[in-house]
């Protein structure tokens, strides 16, 4: 069976091109020989589990422990712990039973379950007083666990810790999931007294993360693909794959895989080019496929928002290590840190679909009112009526912005996401729509692209006097960038005491040999 590009599930050698899991993350074995429990925590489709399954077989076969996979991801959402105890147990119990590498009927079978404070420590005290080899525990998907199940859970993992030189018990132990244990604190009502002094979360001694892949190691991945094939990726398809993926392993995958199975259907003799990834990238988000469903889903919730609606807005967030949101945002992999220490979305991908699905209703009301015209309406000579369309959504944004503005969550995004919408639907008659969160820069790009036309469009919001003259400077280096003449600035009036003839008008200037479009709104 010929390998493939992974995108569900752990990547299995001998299956899926992959890389080696424990290059991802060092010095786990050292950390297992020194008894320590400890933590891996990174965002959804890491590749945790299939590190963890790595780490599993490898530790197994050196013949020196006993190591022992567990998902508790059958736990989540149960509130209850004596309940919630009970399944993790039970979870222990099937994963040994049909583990090879584990003496048979080794798990205790005589528990007494309406002990629940401390019936889990008993059971791996037991377990580990009949084996032949230190133990070794990787629970995977620990942040499953909810409130009081949660509490439980690290207390009796805790009171084994602090006991074992005395009593048997689990040699190594690693929580893995997306959030550093830190986080899970935030998990327990502040009401609880069970936190006090003896703090279960004390038992861990580090964290590490998986790092994203580097470009380099993006190379490799699909260097593997061409000596199974014969099929190359160019230098500057794989410099492409990294900037619009980031190293994310999952968008990695996901972006390769697209390009052989469905641009290229399987023909290996075909050249993989530059241009085939930007329609990877398109179709995986026009798809909404499970891994960025799942994940933007989020964006809805309040913390999201606070953090993500001052880049669509092109405003500056720095980084606070101790801000909760952050933390959270951070951990779930929609944003990351640049060099400057800048918070940016995590890739273009995700930056895109973020915009997309937040005026996603718009755009689908829009489609079933039918307005605005698709492109070719627009049209005159292979160019699009830039005066008509933008006069259009003026007349659409003075009629219709209170509604809209209700509507959406992100308020102060609002007349950027209805902007989108309008243009989103008058592209999907041909053409695109590129998106470009301009941070630290106070304003949003846009490219409308229609046949062998480009659109160069900003977006800004009106609180002062220089908004406008600050825009057109912007504008002028954006239209730069793409190398375009001709531009328009779309400015949202958002001073109360202005009216809406005021806030309408159309002013063209020409800037040496450009020519700019001031449109307010």
């Amino acid at each position: 069976m010929s390998k493939t590009f992974n995108i569900a599930g752990p990547c299995v050698p001998g299956e899926h091109y992959m890389l080696p899991p424990q290059g991802r993350s060092k010095g786990l074995k050292s950390l297992i020989d020194a008894k320590q429990y400890f933590v891996i925590h990174a965002a959804r489709q890491s590749g945790k589990t299939t590190l963890l399954l790595d780490l599993w077989k490898d530790l197994n076969e050196t013949g020196h422990y006993h190591c022992l996979y567990c998902s508790l991801e059958t736990v989540e959402g149960v509130t209850d712990p004596s309940l919630g105890i009970r399944y993790i147990l039970n979870a222990l119990q099937s994963e040994i039973k049909y583990d090879s590498y584990f003496p048979k009927n080794c798990f205790p079978q005589q528990l007494d379950y309406s002990q629940t404070n401390t019936v889990l420590g008993d059971a791996l005290r037991d377990l580990c007083a009949q084996l032949d080899r230190p133990l070794v525990l990787l629970f995977d998907e620990v942040d499953c666990l909810s409130f009081d199940v949660l509490i439980s859970f690290l207390r009796q993992l805790r009171q084994g810790y602090v006991n074992r030189s005395r009593v048997p018990f689990v040699h190594s132990l690693i929580l893995v999931g997306m959030r550093n244990i830190r986080d899970y604190q935030g998990q327990v009502r502040e009401e609880s007294d069970s936190l006090q002094s003896a703090s279960p979360f004390n038992i861990v001694t580090t964290a590490q993360t998986l790092p994203n892949f580097t470009q380099i190691e993006i190379s490799q991945l699909v260097s593997q693909h061409t000596q199974a094939t014969g099929q190359e990726f160019s230098e500057e398809v794989t410099t492409r794959l990294f900037e619009v993926t980031q190293g994310q392993p999952w968008l990695v995958n996901a972006v390769t895989r697209e390009i052989i199975e469905a641009l290229l259907d399987n023909n290996t003799s075909g050249i993989v080019l530059p241009e085939h990834v930007e329609q990877a990238v398109q179709n995986l988000i026009q798809r909404r496929d499970t891994h960025i469903d799942s994940l933007l889903k989020r964006i809805k919730e309040p913390r999201v928002q606070r953090i993500l609606e001052p880049m669509i807005l092109g405003n500056t967030l720095i980084y606070e290590s101790f801000d909760d949101d952050f933390a959270f945002v951070h951990d779930l992999g929609l944003i990351r840190i640049d060099s400057q220490k800048k918070v940016i979305p995590a890739n273009p991908i995700y930056a895109e679909v973020m915009l997309r699905l937040l005026s996603f209703s718009a755009q689908n009301e829009m489609i079933q009112q039918g307005f605005p015209p698709e492109a070719p309406a627009y049209e005159i000579k292979g160019r699009l009526d830039m005066k008509r369309l933008l006069g259009d959504f003026q007349s659409f944004w003075r009629q219709n912005s209170e509604v809209w503005q209700e509507r959406f969550q992100y308020k102060e995004a609002a007349p950027h996401l209805l902007l989108q919408a309008f243009l989103q639907k008058v592209v999907n008659g041909g053409g695109a729509l590129v998106r470009e969160m301009a941070l630290g820069r106070g304003r949003l790009d846009l490219c409308l692209t229609y046949k062998d036309g480009v659109y160069p469009m900003e977006i800004k919001l009106r609180y002062s006097e220089t908004t406008v003259k600050q825009g057109k400077q912007q504008l002028t280096r954006y239209m730069d960038q793409l190398g375009c003449n001709e531009g328009w600035l779309l400015v949202f009036d958002r001073r109360k005491t202005v009216n809406w003839d005021t806030k309408i008008f159309w002013n063209t200037e020409s800037l040496g040999e450009k020519t700019l479009h001031i449109v307010g709104g």
